[in-house]
């Protein structure tokens, strides 16, 4: 199991990208959870296994339709195991 703190930069806020990203979560079998934060940035906190949140990086790179990605930061943590699904935080 990994865990990764994402924040991902870029015109994300009002696209769907919230939704979007725990579609793919779900999908993937990942938990956590993703919420806005200031100045047009999105944070993300997942637990899974290596391979899916690898995949999920590569979507979350993509962006859901009318998100401009610019810029993506991973921290990789000790997993924590204290989630029980994927959702989203307000």
């Amino acid at each position: 199991m990994k865990r990764a703190h994402i924040i991902v930069t870029g015109l994300v806020h009002g696209v769907g990208y919230r939704s979007y990203t725990k579609n793919y979560a779900k999908q993937l079998e990942l938990k956590g959870f993703v919420r806005n934060v200031r100045d047009n940035k999105i944070e993300i906190v997942v637990e899974g296994y290596e391979k899916g949140i690898n995949t999920f990086l590569q979507i979350l790179r993509k962006g859901s339709w009318g998100a401009k990605v610019e810029d993506i930061e991973i921290d990789w943590e000790n997993p924590t195991n204290e989630f029980q699904d994927f959702e989203i935080k307000s």
